[in-house]
């Protein structure tokens, strides 16, 4: 609350000023007596500036203390209104048009934040610092909207304004956040063009050391991003390695040792460390998930969800929850595929908790929690639940590649219900050749529902020639699931034609990669025709292992099974309207889903 002025240098105003800030500072702080001492300063009349001065930090201190959104929105209205009117730019200005237009967002008034950050921007050339940061203000305005075009003009001109003004830190940063929108947007031929100049910019850069590394994280971040959304599990080891060891430089680095930038516009942070850490996790996470390495996957998000419970303590930033969403949808996965669908359940209720406190977190994860559903309905044999779930998943997403993965699931649960007509009219949208994807990975696992469409139908040489496309795709990046898969269907195909050693050779690897991932599902199936193969070959003592293992993953299977069909839970696999049934939940300590 400092004041510069000569009209602000009043003794009334520092008086009144001085026993704010003492109220609001005090322990612990009395907001009412601190408003209170700031509402008296309009009694005296004020001159414009003090005015507009006065109802920013009325409106400020009403907006973090109190929840009487209504009045602070007043005070940050006149605010600007005064300010915009004056001839001196200041920060009164900037930082009312700013906080305003963020209140605006918040409460869904998009039409309202807009014109005043142009407005803004157009007069704050002369205040660089602001000029960047309302650029990057307006552009996540715009890249909420799903308006790509928009925010990447605005970050480009943050670029070149940061540029003009020697800021090659900041420069980078708004090419790296250009970066990361094209990424989200699927342009990958602009992606791949951006990223290699903006890494070579990150090498020639002279800055800080710690504004380096920052940078340097950004842009494997979005490197690794980038191979994973491309499927490509194999490509993306080295930039994950780099990513990893990026993340432990710069947490050794003291801040306080950095000397401080003069140059107004270097005054931004991508991510605080601790944010960066756990992003680490969160992509570590999405490439075990997608490589088969559930463990690893689960160690991580342990780690991460731990760090994230720490921090929520200190500030609950909504980028922590977006975080913890998303750790969340691929740890359900992890469950599912390792056979705790009981612990999934209720760790897809937590998915939902997360979004009730962060509402804006339904519309933009509301179609992968109900396609985690279908995945656990599914899982269930609940196949009507399943089908009402992805359906209603594809309904709610804009993202292709979502798309493309629950129509594939949707396709299974069409093949096990043989329901054929279903089948043939979906099979169109998720041919390899004519799917619209980027991904190595959904391609490859295109040919592997179009193997056991093949296999269903006894067309046992067409699944072959289509599975070994799976196999060649998968080993090419390490899709180890997928692998497993394959391998396990290709050995009941094998069986189907009594060639029983084939279909050893097939099984046997198949049982082994399973037992790595942990796939529980397919060490079942895989064990089941061991048993069946050692018995048609005369080998009792390895058909009487098989059949061992084959009893105990179908007794922890069955248990499982049991025990989620009759938890409350699991009528959520019913919900596909209205408000998410909270009702149904058990309340869960969120530090023992750790």
């Amino acid at each position: 609350m400092a004041a510069s002025s000569r009209d602000e240098q009043q003794p009334w105003f520092l008086s009144l000023l001085g026993l704010a800030e003492n109220f609001r500072t005090s322990n612990p702080p009395n907001i009412r007596l601190c408003i209170h001492c700031l509402q008296a300063i309009f009694t005296f009349k004020p001159p414009p500036k003090i005015e507009a001065r006065t109802h920013l930090q009325l409106g400020n201190i009403l907006l973090t203390h109190t929840k009487n959104i209504e009045l602070a929105r007043t005070h940050l209205e006149k605010a600007w209104q005064i300010s915009s009117t004056l001839t001196s730019n200041d920060d009164v200005l900037f930082e009312s048009a700013s906080v305003l237009a963020k209140l605006y967002e918040t409460q869904h008034h998009i039409s309202l934040a807009k014109p005043i950050l142009h407005r803004a921007i157009e007069m704050s050339q002369q205040a660089p610092y602001w000029h960047c940061r309302l650029l990057f203000q307006l552009a996540q305005i715009f890249a909420l909207e799903k308006d790509t075009l928009s925010a990447c003009s605005l970050l480009g001109v943050g670029a070149e304004f940061a540029r003009a003004s020697t800021s090659h830190y900041t420069r980078i940063l708004f090419l790296l956040a250009k970066g990361m929108l094209l990424l989200i947007d699927k342009k990958m031929r602009e992606v791949e063009e951006t990223l290699p100049k903006v890494g070579g910019l990150i090498e020639e850069f002279q800055g800080s050391p710690v504004h380096k590394e920052s940078l340097k994280v950004f842009f494997l971040v979005l490197q690794v991003c980038h191979y994973l959304m491309s499927g490509q599990v194999k490509s993306v080891k080295p930039a994950l390695k780099q990513l990893q060891q990026s993340i432990q430089t710069i947490t050794q680095i003291h801040t306080d040792d950095e000397p401080l930038s003069t140059n107004p516009v270097d005054l931004f942070q991508w991510l605080p460390k601790e944010h960066m850490c756990v992003l680490v996790y969160l992509v570590t996470v999405m490439h075990s998930m997608q490589a088969g390495y559930m463990d690893k996957a689960q160690k991580y998000t342990d780690k991460a969800l731990m760090q994230i419970e720490k921090l929520k303590m200190l500030d609950c930033h909504p980028l922590l929850s977006s975080f913890q969403l998303m750790l969340l949808e691929h740890i359900v996965m992890c469950r599912l595929i390792m056979g705790n669908k009981s612990v999934a359940l209720q760790e897809i209720f937590q998915a939902c908790h997360v979004c009730q406190q962060q509402p804006r977190l339904f519309t933009t994860h509301g179609a992968q929690i109900h396609m985690l559903l279908g995945l656990y309905a599914m899982s269930m044999n609940c196949m009507e639940a399943a089908e009402a779930q992805f359906k209603l998943a594809s309904k709610l997403t804009t993202a292709l590649d979502l798309r493309n993965f629950v129509n594939l699931n949707l396709a299974i649960v069409y093949l096990r219900t043989s329901r054929q007509a279903d089948l043939t009219s979906l099979m169109d949208k998720i041919e390899p050749e004519k799917m619209e994807t980027h991904s190595h990975s959904l391609k490859a696992a295109s040919y592997f529902v179009q193997g056991l469409q093949a296999f269903f139908q006894a067309r046992y040489n067409e699944a072959k020639r289509y599975l070994r496309e799976t196999l060649k795709m998968s080993n090419a990046e390490d899709l180890n699931r997928l692998t497993s898969c394959s391998l396990v269907l290709l050995g009941h195909i094998f069986l189907s034609l009594g060639n029983n050693r084939e279909a050893l050779n097939m099984v046997t690897p198949a049982m082994q990669l399973a037992g790595k991932i942990p796939d529980v599902h397919v060490q079942l199936w895989a064990s089941s025709l061991l048993k069946d193969l050692y018995r048609s070959c005369g080998d009792s003592a390895n058909e009487a292992e098989g059949y061992r293992l084959h009893t105990n993953f179908s007794q922890s299977l069955l248990k499982d099974h049991f025990q989620s069909s009759q938890m409350s839970e699991h009528g959520i696999i019913q919900w596909t309207d209205g408000p998410c049934p909270f009702h149904l939940s058990t309340p869960v300590n969120s530090n023992t889903m750790l």
